[in-house]
């Protein structure tokens, strides 16, 4: 199959945010989206985003924290495999580890990427009325990466902090948390509304 230019923009920004793809073959590969127990909805959203490329249904897990004890309750659903989702897999998993790609001003490009990269890993501060993009195992050029293809593809201004055991994020102040979700805002899930300010 081939992925329409929408499918393409999804699949970006949710390997971008929370999604794995794992390798099944020489070509092949599969996309995993996990989310938490009260984000069903969203998983089923994004899933169906893909047509026939998800079949069945979505799996409830429980995963118990080694140190902690405590229990998380999250939502699985796999793809099936295919060439074109091995594809991506290369392009992002260059070493077998996800990477931010140098090149991601060329393909982040559409607002729904970056909303869904925001809805999987965003964050709004009410208190401060700011906002975060966490990068999770990114390294810092991998953070310059991500800020560079934002200011340029969609005029947005972002910082780069690093929250030590969280790692690097992406920081909007007040002026640019506005502009980010104003453009998000219609992308947005109601569901995930939350991770939005109140815009005026």
């Amino acid at each position: 199959m081939k992925l329409t230019k929408r499918q393409e923009a999804i699949l970006i920004g949710s390997v971008l945010g929370d999604a794995f793809i794992q390798k099944t073959g020489e070509k092949n590969a599969r996309i995993r989206f996990e989310h938490g127990a009260k984000q069903k909805e969203y998983l089923i959203w994004k899933s169906s985003q893909f047509g026939p490329l998800f079949q069945g249904k979505p799996s409830y897990l429980e995963r118990k924290h080694p140190k902690s004890g405590e229990i998380y309750k999250y939502w699985r659903w796999q793809s099936n495999t295919s060439p074109i989702l091995g594809k991506w897999q290369r392009y992002f998993y260059p070493n077998g580890v996800k990477q931010i790609p140098l090149d991601l001003t060329k393909i982040l490009t559409e607002p729904i990427s970056l909303a869904i990269w925001y809805m999987d890993d965003g964050y709004y501060s009410e208190k401060d009325k700011s906002s975060y993009i966490y990068l999770g195992r990114a390294r810092e050029e991998e953070a310059v990466f991500a800020q560079k293809a934002i200011e340029k593809n969609f005029k947005i201004r972002a910082n780069i902090y690093d929250k030590k055991k969280k790692g690097f994020a992406l920081f909007f102040g007040v002026v640019e948390t506005k502009k980010l979700h104003s453009l998000l805002d219609p992308y947005t899930l109601p569901s995930m509304q939350y991770k939005l300010s109140t815009l005026p």
